[in-house]
């Protein structure tokens, strides 16, 4: 179990401005520039895994077995995002890169708090697919339960847009409460020994004390993933990792007493 720390006063966000975010996106693509392989591979896994997805739900039509597979993946997804930032890291402090030390990074979290933190993705995850079959129920009634990525007709019914309204809303809430605990939740408890609880807290802070800047940078990381989506995932091979070099300078930004 996750043990929160006592007597350790919660590290201090900063006041952010848009000319930050514009930094750690040049910052971001600049790691992604000098090490394109680490990025590349673990965006391929990201691209792989969607694919797959996508095989299974809409070409196979395997509606419940696509569940333990998209379960698992918000478990590895904040360990792949370790190795990203151990790049941006390594490269912060002018060390050379590799994968015995990305993987070493990666292996080492196993005993930290990033297990807690996808156990909290997971949870949330898990929280979306309970509602979303509820508000399928509540949206169809009795009718059998349909896929309706092949039988797309029936968003365009009334109960189709009465689904679609209330899953918009359910998912804006999850999604907004997701990203709030994360967005610089996942590095911190990387970066510092820091409890699991304490980091949610102080990402959530950084969010209500920048709630412009933070939102329209969750807002540009969901469009920039859309459309990284169309052409079949692979353009996560590319865009995964600059997010998740721009995170972590992102986070080196926010944090006021950054003395790591």
């Amino acid at each position: 179990m996750t043990e929160v720390t006592e007597g350790v006063p919660l590290p201090q966000v900063a006041e952010l401005d848009f000319s930050d975010l514009k930094v750690a996106l040049r910052k971001g693509w600049a790691d992604f520039r000098a090490c394109p392989v680490y990025g590349m591979v673990f965006g391929a896994i990201f691209a792989a895994v969607g694919i797959l997805l996508y095989m299974q739900f809409v070409v196979w039509r395997s509606d419940w077995s696509i569940v333990p597979l998209a379960a698992g993946f918000p478990i590895v997804a904040p360990f792949i995002a370790v190795g990203i930032y151990e790049v941006s890291r390594l490269r912060e402090n002018n060390r050379e890169t590799n994968w015995r030390d990305v993987l070493r990074a990666i292996y080492a979290e196993r005993k930290r708090q990033v297990p807690s933190m996808a156990f909290v993705v997971l949870f949330i995850f898990l929280i979306w697919v309970y509602i979303a079959h509820l508000v399928f129920a509540l949206s169809f009634g009795l009718k059998p339960l349909t896929n309706v990525m092949t039988s797309t007709d029936l968003l365009f019914t009334r109960e189709g847009i009465t689904m679609l309204v209330m899953g918009t809303v359910a998912g804006g809430v999850l999604s907004f409460v997701l990203f709030s605990i994360t967005v610089i939740g996942i590095p911190l408890v990387v970066d510092r020994e820091i409890d699991v609880v304490s980091a949610m807290i102080t990402s959530f802070s950084l969010v209500l004390n920048n709630p412009v800047v933070m939102i329209s940078w969750g807002f540009f990381i969901a469009v920039v993933l859309f459309l990284s989506m169309v052409p079949m995932f692979l353009g996560l091979i590319v865009t995964l990792p600059v997010l998740g070099h721009a995170t972590w300078h992102l986070y080196r930004l926010a944090i006021l007493d950054d003395d790591a």
